[in-house]
């Protein structure tokens, strides 16, 4: 499905006299959950935003399925959730997934679909700005997959959220892949590395680690993923 998924050469990204990111390169295939973490701060959100195409960088190339980050034939292939929710509070989940399903120019048989994803199918009429925060933040992501992407994107998703409804969004995110996308997930929750397939592991604009979480593990001797980081560190 997916023609060269996302390959990041030398990334290097400066803002406000400040490098943020400093020389990254990496390749994220499709059909696998890969996280991105690190500190509050290490610039994964940068990373991101590089990725999607709305952040200028300063040296080095990011390319999706072969083609420059934010170009326009990449538009619906790829979906992003921001941390903040990015939905209309004073609409209903249904009218907000039929307003962007528009918007996209995809079909409105997706709309049932994503709900059904992201488990909101009961609350479809009711005004997003009523919901808990966890459920505006699936209604945010059933908004990103309305165009069936082949790349998802997702900023600090489970940031704030119960332990229930941060497992049921990594159940989603797995379910994801299994169809073939590349799903790619940050995380300041060391703890959220176990559910990943491969991890990318980042600390002051640099990335310290790629390997799965059971080879990180038996790479660095710990017993945990926020010791073999702090390990990582140490050595760096």
């Amino acid at each position: 499905m997916m023609k060269n998924g996302v390959a990041v050469a030398d990334l290097g990204v400066v803002r406000g006299g400040v490098e943020v990111l400093r020389g990254l390169t990496f390749e994220v295939g499709p059909g696998e959950v890969t996280g991105l973490l690190g500190p509050s701060g290490c610039g994964k959100s940068t990373l991101m935003r590089a990725i999607v195409g709305v952040q200028r960088i300063t040296r080095g190339s990011v390319t999706i399925f072969g083609e420059a980050a934010g170009a326009r034939a990449l538009r619906h292939r790829i979906g992003y959730v921001t941390q903040a929710p990015s939905v209309y509070d004073d609409l209903t989940v249904a009218e907000n997934l039929t307003f962007f399903a528009a918007v996209l120019g995809g079909p409105r048989t997706r709309i049932d679909d994503c709900l059904a994803l992201v488990d909101l199918g009961a609350q479809r009429d009711r005004v997003v700005g009523r919901l808990s925060g966890g459920q505006r933040s699936r209604v945010s992501l059933a908004v990103a997959l309305l165009g069936e992407p082949e790349l998802v994107v997702l900023d600090e998703p489970t940031v704030g959220l119960d332990p229930v409804l941060r497992r049921d969004l990594w159940e989603t995110f797995h379910r994801l892949a299994e169809a073939g996308a590349a799903v790619f997930v940050s995380s300041h929750v060391m703890d959220e590395a176990t559910r990943c397939d491969r991890l990318l592991l980042m600390r002051e604009g640099r990335i310290i680690a790629d390997s799965s979480p059971d080879e990180l593990l038996e790479k660095t001797g710990a017993a945990d993923v926020e010791t073999a980081f702090l390990s990582l560190v140490e050595e760096s």
